[in-house]
């Protein structure tokens, strides 16, 4: 479904089990800071709702989306965390740069969950617009930070 017809802060609270003892990594992409800090927030303010403590809370700043695949492998290999949640905003431009970086940075999140057997969760956003990022980044549709925290929380309740 379309972010335009569903608030990404809305959830089901089935699958959630207690995640005081969870190690949550989350990689930060520093371009778009106005719209990868308020994810931020919305992803810590839903881990620390559902129990995560902020010290079991880790946060890597990557400098753009397409470099938050290595910084996800390089904390999804660690043993102590339980899962990575990578937070990132590309916005469509007059050229194809934006296929290749967000085709890139999907399937390498995938790969690097596959590999390490964890949750490694894709919070970029993809919009045509800095107006529609921040409607999802706790705008009108709510912030695709809460739905990231509640992907990663549910994964690790599966």
């Amino acid at each position: 479904m379309a972010s335009n017809q569903k608030n990404l802060s809305e959830h089901s609270d089935k699958n959630i089990q207690d995640m005081s003892t969870k190690q949550i990594a989350v990689i930060v992409s520093e371009w778009n800071e106005e719209v990868t800090e308020s994810l931020y927030q919305g992803t810590i303010d839903t881990l620390v709702q559902y129990g995560v403590s902020k010290d079991n809370i880790v946060r890597k700043n990557v400098p753009g989306s397409f470099e938050l695949t290595l910084g996800a492998q390089w904390m999804a290999k660690q043993e102590g965390i339980d899962a990575v949640i990578c937070l990132g905003c590309v916005i469509q431009g007059e050229t194809r740069h934006f296929d290749f970086i967000c085709e890139a940075v999907a399937n390498g999140i995938t790969n690097v969950s596959l590999k390490y057997d964890k949750p490694v969760v894709f919070g970029v956003l993809t919009p045509n617009t800095q107006k529609q990022a921040l409607d999802r980044a706790g705008g009108k549709y709510g912030n695709k930070g809460d739905e990231a925290a509640i992907t990663a929380i549910k994964m690790l309740g599966f």
